[in-house]
């Protein structure tokens, strides 16, 4: 680990001074020495760092869309080749090209992440080795190595020896159950968040290579941190167990506000926006204006929540619109048939006659 830490060691002396800049902060507000002060440092580099990816976390979520998009294709690749199992592997492969999807796509933020990591965890690896790092000074170090966080000190690990706990003033025993209580949470976390993931915001009507990969990535992700965790000083647990939470709650937020077309949250959020519509009486809000709008241009494309939902407002005399508003039925109909000029209303038949008029012969009019 050591030997990977020291690949990022280019960004060491700008985290390390991130973290002595938070320091100075709270510092002030809880003592220079307390654990609290570095910890919520650790805490607020965690903040920033995903502050400074929403972008990316935008363009993860864009990316995931279109997977979501190529469902039907991939579908269909599945039933044309379903005894081919080679060839069908291929034609996935053919369709991510083309189209210029990645299903890899869920791992950018972890990735963009690994710099930060690493250089935590060499800054922490020096702090526990009583050497100075980056713009950590002499009185730093020494400020760092006596802050404990719920008496564990912020360098310590599960695997130190008593003897190098007890340099840092501090007992095995609370260093680990310190540490264990931050792992096994670390990884509780990263298993709910995929399994949140798979249970709600994917369309489990098809089965791709993509959904397996989640679906494998739900296990493994929580055993790996467990197993690598026990070799994390606590400063590093209190970075990932942060990372996690606020993963936690981003996702929880994109699910809530934006699913996946076709997954159970999709389902929830439109039987949501149906009764926000039924108490308003029309659509509140831009992102939910943009959804409906989403759901008019599909068609006869919708997927099975969508025309449910169509279904609904048709039961309730509401018609969704292309803007994503809704109107009453006759009024939606009103309004097509005035912007086409007029070319939707029926045209007008003549009168009907009596069967008495009908069978009364004409006089013929008189000669002059």
């Amino acid at each position: 680990m050591d030997t990977i830490a020291g690949l990022f060691s280019f960004i060491t002396t700008p985290v390390s001074w991130i973290i002595v800049q938070f320091h100075s902060l709270y510092g002030a507000i809880f003592g220079a020495d307390s654990g609290w002060a570095w910890g919520l440092s650790i805490v607020s580099l965690v903040v920033l760092i995903r502050i400074c990816l929403i972008p990316l976390f935008v363009k993860q979520i864009k990316a995931t869309r279109g997977m979501q998009a190529l469902q039907p294709k991939m579908k269909a690749i599945q039933e044309r080749y379903k005894n081919d199992k080679q060839r069908q592997s291929e034609e996935m492969m053919k369709l991510y090209k083309e189209t210029g999807t990645n299903p890899l796509s869920s791992c950018l933020p972890i990735l963009a992440q690994s710099p930060f990591f690493f250089a935590l965890y060499h800054v922490l690896a020096s702090i526990a080795n009583g050497k100075t790092i980056g713009v950590i000074n002499e009185s730093l170090l020494q400020s760092a190595r006596q802050a404990h966080i719920f008496g564990a000190p912020l360098a310590s690990k599960f695997t130190d020896s008593a003897a190098k706990v007890a340099e840092l003033d501090a007992s095995v025993t609370n260093v680990r159950i310190v540490t264990a209580v931050m792992i096994v949470m670390m990884s509780l976390s990263q298993f709910y968040t995929q399994r949140q993931l798979m249970a709600k915001n994917v369309d489990l009507s098809v089965k791709t290579p993509f959904m397996q990969q989640q679906k494998m990535l739900m296990y493994i992700f929580p055993v790996i941190f467990a197993v690598m965790g026990i070799n994390f000083p606590v400063g590093v647990l209190v970075y990932w167990l942060t990372t996690n939470v606020w993963t936690m709650g981003q996702q929880m937020y994109v699910i809530n506000q934006n699913p996946t077309p076709g997954s159970k949250a999709q389902d929830q959020y439109l039987t949501r926006l149906l009764k926000h519509i039924s108490s308003h009486g029309d659509v509140k809000g831009r992102g939910k204006k943009k959804i409906v709008a989403a759901i008019v241009a599909k068609g006869p494309d919708r997927n099975d929540n969508e025309r449910k939902f169509i279904t609904a407002l048709t039961k309730q005399g509401l018609a969704a619109q292309a803007d994503g508003s809704v109107a009453k039925s006759s009024e939606a109909t009103a309004d097509a048939d005035a912007a086409s000029g007029g070319a939707g209303a029926k045209r007008q038949q003549p009168k009907r006659q009596t069967k008495s008029k009908r069978q009364t012969p004409t006089k013929p009019s008189p000669k002059k």
